[in-house]
C-alpha cells in the first residue's frame, strides 16, 4: 500500500510538472519545426538559413506568442507526421495540405493558403478564357501543358481535346509555346504559373485573375495548407489562429505571401480547419 501511494504521489507530481508545448517554448526561448526542404513552402536558401511562406508565417506569429527563435529540423515529407507525434518536434511548419487522413493524425491550424489550378493568356485575354470550360467551349482554343502533369487529366476530364492540347516537356516551354502563338492558353497551379510569369517578365502575357477553379469528377482540385500541432496542443493552437486572424485582416499574411509567388488568389478565406477537416 505504501509502495502503491508513493507511485501514484510520483505520477501526481509528473503530471504538475508537465508543461504544454508553447508554454516550454516561451520558457526556453526556442521551438522546433519539422519540414521538407520544399520551395516555397518550407527550403532552406542559398545561405543555409531557413524561409519559405510557412516558416515567414510561422516566425512572425511565433514570435508575437513570445518564442524568438525558430530552429528547424529536416526530415523528409511523408516522416513529417511520424516525427511530430514522436516530438522529434514541435510543430509542422512545411505548407502540408489539410486532408482527411491527417486530420486524424495532426491538430492542424486553420489555413494560410490555399492552391489551385492557374491560367495565363494573351494580354486582354482575346479569346474570353476564364476556365477550362470556356476552353473546351471555344472550337479553337488550344492550352499549353507540362507533359505527365496532373492537369493534363483534369483538362480531359474539362472536356477539352488532346489535339488542342499542346503538351510540353516543362514550364519554361509552356511560356514559350503561349508567346509564339502556338498556344491561347497554359496552364499550371497558381504559384508555379506566376513564378514562370514573373521570370519571363513578358508584358504581352497575363494571368486570368477571375479563373474559374475546376471541379474533376465532383470535387474542387483546390487544397490548403496548414501550420500542424500534436494533439494536446489545442491551446497553442488556438493561440497560432488568433494571430493569423490578425494577419490576414491587416492584410500581412498576403504580404508574406507574395514575397514567394502567392497571389490574393492563393488567400484561404474563410476556410477553417475545422470544415475541412469534415469535407
Amino acid at each position: 500500500m505504501a509502495l502503491s501511494v508513493l507511485l501514484l504521489a510520483a505520477c501526481a507530481n509528473q503530471g504538475a510538472e508537465k508543461t504544454d508545448t508553447l508554454e516550454e517554448a516561451r520558457k526556453n526561448g526556442y521551438i522546433t519545426v519539422g519540414f521538407a526542404n520544399e520551395n516555397p513552402y518550407a527550403y532552406k536558401d542559398a545561405d543555409g538559413n531557413l524561409t519559405g511562406e510557412a516558416v515567414e508565417i510561422a516566425r512572425v506569429i511565433l514570435k508575437r506568442l513570445g518564442i524568438d527563435e525558430l530552429r528547424g529540423e529536416l526530415t523528409e515529407f511523408t516522416s513529417l507526421i511520424a516525427g511530430l507525434q514522436a516530438e522529434r518536434f514541435d510543430l509542422i511548419t512545411a505548407g502540408m495540405f489539410i486532408r482527411e487522413d491527417r486530420c486524424s493524425a495532426v491538430l492542424f491550424a486553420n489555413p494560410e493558403y490555399s492552391i489551385g489550378e492557374g491560367l495565363a493568356v494573351k494580354a486582354g485575354n482575346p479569346l474570353g478564357l476564364t476556365s477550362y470550360k470556356a476552353i473546351a467551349d471555344h472550337p479553337e482554343a488550344k492550352v499549353a501543358v507540362m507533359s505527365g502533369a496532373v492537369e493534363v487529366e483534369y483538362l480531359k476530364k474539362s472536356g477539352i481535346p488532346e489535339d488542342r492540347m499542346v503538351i510540353v516537356p516543362d514550364q519554361d516551354a509552356a511560356i514559350s509555346a503561349l508567346q509564339s502563338g502556338r498556344a491561347d492558353a497554359m496552364t499550371m497551379t497558381g504559384p508555379a504559373l506566376e513564378s514562370r510569369l514573373t521570370a519571363a517578365g513578358d508584358s504581352k502575357l497575363e494571368r486570368v485573375m477571375d479563373f474559374e477553379q475546376p471541379e474533376i469528377d465532383g470535387e474542387s482540385v483546390r487544397g490548403y495548407g496548414a501550420t500542424a500541432f500534436r494533439f494536446g496542443d489545442e491551446a497553442f493552437q488556438e493561440a497560432y489562429n488568433a494571430e493569423l486572424e490578425k494577419m490576414k485582416e491587416s492584410g500581412e499574411l498576403l504580404e508574406i505571401l507574395q514575397k514567394f509567388g502567392f497571389t490574393e488568389q492563393e488567400l484561404p478565406g474563410d476556410a477553417t480547419a475545422e470544415a475541412l477537416c469534415k469535407a
